[in-house]
């Protein structure tokens, strides 16, 4: 009996010593912990330009339609406030003040009359990286709609040089709430295909577009420009060569004295209803030369 427990015990003891020795064996081979890696640093993305779309005469917010869908697919942020088409010095106030409302990088884009608004409106604001312009005015100091029209002869939107509105327009006179006379100037419905879209969409598409016009109000027509934001801020033009109303002469003058980036293509005067990618590339090449 003896001789079992002794048997026994040192079995046991062999076993023990084994066993931690494996113990010892495998805490060895474990890993050594690992601290928690640093995070990685990535510099953040640029936020991307919000795209500020601004209408001209005989149009507005919603001629955007177009443009506005791919750019917000495309992950712009966009608006399309309305112009009033009340007055240049008006406008441009109104569009500088929501202006200021919008944190960020900012690429303005103008139409038509839109391009006095926004030659106006962004100066004296940092945020504005880019102006951009479509079938549009470009102005310098002193320069009107009239005194550029009256400089490059041309724009179908008269037959009569010397007609005191002109031809293809008709005035709504009425008494404004502080007792004063104002006009405001309608294209013609049976003239607005030709004018602004070259005959390039349907009878029934243009007839929407006449039929939902806002009118620019006569003393607009006449306002001269301060001095111009494109002076400080590098801009692109889109010269519309199919243009009726602006003559392409005249925009490409505009364009070339402002040192912008210049586009021609076949488009007409209403280039974002008729002709949005082209649109819509012109601004992404500002997009792209300011990021």
């Amino acid at each position: 009996m003896r001789n079992r427990r002794v048997f026994r015990s040192a079995v046991l003891g062999v076993t023990g010593i084994a066993l931690a020795a494996g113990l010892t064996t495998l805490a060895s081979a474990s890993p050594a912990p690992q601290t928690a890696p640093a995070a990685l640093s990535h510099p953040a993305k640029a936020p991307k330009p919000t795209i500020v779309l601004v209408n001209g005469a005989w149009s507005d917010a919603a001629a955007w339609g177009s443009v506005v869908k791919p750019l917000q697919a495309a992950g712009y942020p966009v608006v399309a406030p309305p112009t009033a088409l009340q007055s240049v010095a008006g406008d441009a106030a109104y569009l500088a003040a929501y202006l200021k409302t919008i944190q960020g990088p900012i690429v303005l884009v103008g139409q038509s009359y839109g391009g006095f608004v926004i030659t106006n409106a962004a100066t004296n604001n940092p945020n504005v990286k880019a102006l951009v312009y479509i079938s549009a005015f470009e102005p310098a100091e002193g320069d009107s709609i009239g005194s550029l029209s009256a400089q490059f002869p041309g724009s179908q939107i008269s037959n009569d040089p010397n007609a005191a509105i002109p031809t293809a327009l008709s005035p709504v006179v009425y008494t404004d709430s502080l007792g004063k006379t104002q006009v405001d100037l309608y294209a013609k419905a049976d003239q607005f295909r030709n004018l602004f879209l070259s005959n390039r969409v349907s009878t029934a598409t243009a007839a929407e577009l006449a039929a939902t016009q806002s009118p620019i109000n006569s003393t607009a027509l006449g306002e001269t420009s301060g001095a111009p934001a494109w002076q400080h801020i590098p801009s692109w033009t889109l010269v519309s060569t199919a243009d009726h109303v602006i003559t392409p002469a005249a925009e490409r003058y505009m364009a070339t004295r402002a040192h912008s980036h210049i586009v021609e293509a076949n488009t007409p005067h209403a280039a974002q209803v008729t002709n949005p990618g082209i649109v819509i590339d012109l601004i992404e090449r500002a997009v792209a030369a300011t990021r």
